[in-house]
């Protein structure tokens, strides 16, 4: 009788990762995508001058309901008069739609900064936070915004770090096939902040070298992978998913 093999291989992958840890390289391994950005268009890239334009973060709304998707937010911003320039999910969440970090809405703090150490991409320290406040945008790493306590409007926790002080992540190797879609956002020092999405798959060495070399960023923060979606209406990009956070991109309208 032939050896079911693929079966046999699945099983034994799902008990090694349910098993040891150090399996979880491996099943990592299998699930990586070829590493191909579009050649013609690698990124879509939203600058944001805060002059000009807000950045809100929404999760839940005053009655404490999720609002889940970003074409919920795209709604919220006709209803409260502003033009939604571009609206993203804001990090990584845990079952139930619960940010896994620091999650600052509104000046209210709905989730705690974490600072444990665990398994994938959030832990793979050092991570960071990216906040708002009266003196504009910034990211901090974790353990320095738990030192400084900021006052803060907005704020959401995610990771891995990017760039932290003009220095990519020491764990990113260049060359790496750890390859997917990405979305984060970056602080240059002239305060303006940067939105970014890939089109196809990056590894994190070279999203992070893309900030720092092209869009001149010394401070940068992973917002998420393979599940990002980007609503940009001005951009014909119309993607929407159901999420916990979301980082939305707003212009205020006169009022009527």
């Amino acid at each position: 009788m032939p050896c079911p093999r693929q079966g046999t291989l699945l099983l034994l992958l799902c008990l090694c990762l349910a098993l040891f840890t150090g399996c979880a390289s491996l099943v990592q391994s299998i699930k990586n995508e070829d590493c191909s950005l579009d050649p013609t268009h690698p990124y879509d890239v939203i600058r944001v001058d805060l002059a000009q334009a807000e950045i809100r973060l929404f999760w839940k709304d005053d009655a404490g309901n999720r609002y889940g998707s970003l074409s919920q937010i795209q709604q919220w911003a006709k209803e409260h008069h502003f033009q939604l320039i571009a609206a993203t999910n804001a990090g990584i969440f845990e079952p139930g739609f619960i940010p896994t970090g620091l999650f600052v809405e509104a000046g209210q703090e709905l989730s705690p900064l974490n600072l444990a150490d665990g398994y994938g991409n959030f832990f793979l320290k050092p991570n960071g936070v990216f906040f708002i406040n009266d003196q504009g945008a910034s990211i901090y790493e974790a353990s320095r915004y738990a030192e400084a306590r900021p006052d803060v409007v907005y704020a959401t926790q995610s990771g891995p770090l990017l760039l932290n002080m003009n220095r990519v992540h020491p764990a990113f190797t260049d060359g790496s096939r750890n390859c997917r879609l990405r979305s984060g956002i970056g602080v240059s020092p002239d305060g303006s902040v940067y939105l970014v999405i890939s089109n196809g798959s990056v590894n994190f060495y070279d999203f992070a070298v893309y900030f720092r070399d092209q869009l001149g960023v010394e401070e940068a923060l992973y917002l998420d992978g393979g599940i990002s979606k980007l609503l940009a209406p001005e951009m014909g990009r119309m993607e929407d998913g159901e999420f916990a956070g979301i980082l939305a991109v707003l212009i205020p309208l006169p009022r009527p």
